[in-house]
């Protein structure tokens, strides 16, 4: 049977890459690298990075694909992400049956941990639904969530109290915000909360030589995010950003 490494790779950081992780992309003879265009191809320049550190003597093979495009302007979200899932799952079937030959063991490097935020554990289920076997091997890696506590020098847990995780998008449904981590958040939904309680730590391209830090009254620095936000995203084409929204005692 097939065999496939999901390869959690952290936030950015070469040395944010677990020893685990750094043995298991040593068994792996195929890498598949998503190509997401030419607004991201520090992203692919990061993974060739990250091979040439841990495997600088070779011996494995690159599989670079164009990523299929999801509907950004679409209304129904839920429904253009499952229709997105559905081209890259198809694609993915054809590269585990084309590209994986007799004692190959392919590999994904995945920005962050598998687990959270990434769909490709579920993309890989709608491939098995397709009739293609494999064996899968799933190595966890350092989440942006946790990179961001680090940078900022705070628990994400407070005693007696929840944390939880959401989209941007929902942000506006949460009512009262007391200890929130925001994900993919493109349309700055934070902008929009006029609590005065709230403290925001905010990060981007967080473990790259180009990580953003900023932290403070939600109030006084939101301002400063966006523009500092926007500034980068022009500069460079793409952000990846997160946050932690929270209201102190």
């Amino acid at each position: 049977m097939k065999q496939l490494l999901l390869i959690g790779i952290g936030p950015g950081d070469p040395r944010q890459v677990t020893f685990e992780a750094v043995e298991a992309l040593r068994r792996a003879t195929v890498f598949f690298v998503l190509d997401k265009g030419a607004d991201k191809d520090e992203l692919v320049r990061l993974r060739r990075g990250i091979l040439e550190r841990y495997l600088p003597a070779g011996g494995y093979r690159l599989v670079q694909v164009e990523d299929p495009q999801r509907d950004g302007q679409a209304t129904d979200y839920v429904g253009a992400v499952r229709s997105w899932h559905v081209q890259r799952a198809a694609l993915y079937a054809r590269l585990i049956e084309d590209e994986l030959g007799a004692g190959d063991i392919g590999a994904f490097l995945l920005w962050g941990e598998p687990g959270l935020y990434d769909s490709t554990l579920r993309i890989l289920e709608r491939v098995r639904q397709r009739g293609v076997a494999f064996a899968l091997e799933v190595i966890p890696g350092i989440s942006s969530i946790q990179a961001l506590a680090a940078r900022h020098q705070i628990p994400l847990n407070r005693i007696g109290e929840p944390l939880t995780v959401l989209p941007g998008r929902r942000l506006g449904e949460q009512g009262r915000v007391d200890n929130v981590v925001v994900m993919l958040d493109g349309q700055c939904a934070f902008a929009a909360l006029e609590d005065a309680g709230l403290t925001i730590y905010w990060g981007a391209y967080l473990g790259t030589p180009d990580e953003m830090l900023i932290a403070g009254p939600l109030q006084t620095v939101k301002g400063r995010i966006l523009r500092e936000r926007e500034q980068a995203r022009q500069r460079k084409g793409w952000i990846m950003d997160t946050y932690l929204l929270r209201r102190e005692d």
